[in-house]
């Protein structure tokens, strides 16, 4: 083989070799992005944790947001735009997170006025108790 046979070899197995790379890359760029699984089950978990605290009672409208969320990033899983999904995903997690320590706020406050008139109530009767000796 002479050397002119050799640089046209070598040259078509380069450019063999780039046209399969070109084309693996852009099989790779047309293939749909995978949903965000995680993202999903997370926003899942996060809604039914703040459901189970009693945040429809507490946080209805955060819960209602959450749950808005949800919704919108399964429409946009079905729609292939992943991206937005997943955004959508997060963000119902955050919020539905929200509600959860919004009701337990609320539950905490509940408590501590519950406990400030049962200690009024023991001031009292511990006044009246005094008062009759």
């Amino acid at each position: 083989m002479n050397h002119s046979n050799q640089k046209s070899i070598a040259n078509r197995l380069r450019g063999g070799l780039g046209l399969a790379v070109a084309t693996v890359l852009i099989s790779a760029c047309a293939s749909a992005p995978l949903p965000p699984t995680s993202a999903l089950k997370e926003a899942r978990d996060a809604i039914a944790t703040a459901e189970q605290a009693g945040a429809r009672q507490h946080a209805g409208a955060e819960l209602d947001e959450a749950q808005q969320k949800l919704l919108k990033a399964e429409r946009s899983v079905s729609k292939e735009q992943m991206q937005d999904a997943e955004r959508l995903a997060r963000e119902s997690a955050i919020v539905a997170e929200l509600a959860t320590a919004r009701t337990e706020s609320a539950k905490a406050m509940a408590i501590n006025r519950e406990m400030g008139r049962s200690a009024d109530a023991l001031t009292e009767e511990m006044g009246r108790q005094g008062e009759e000796q």
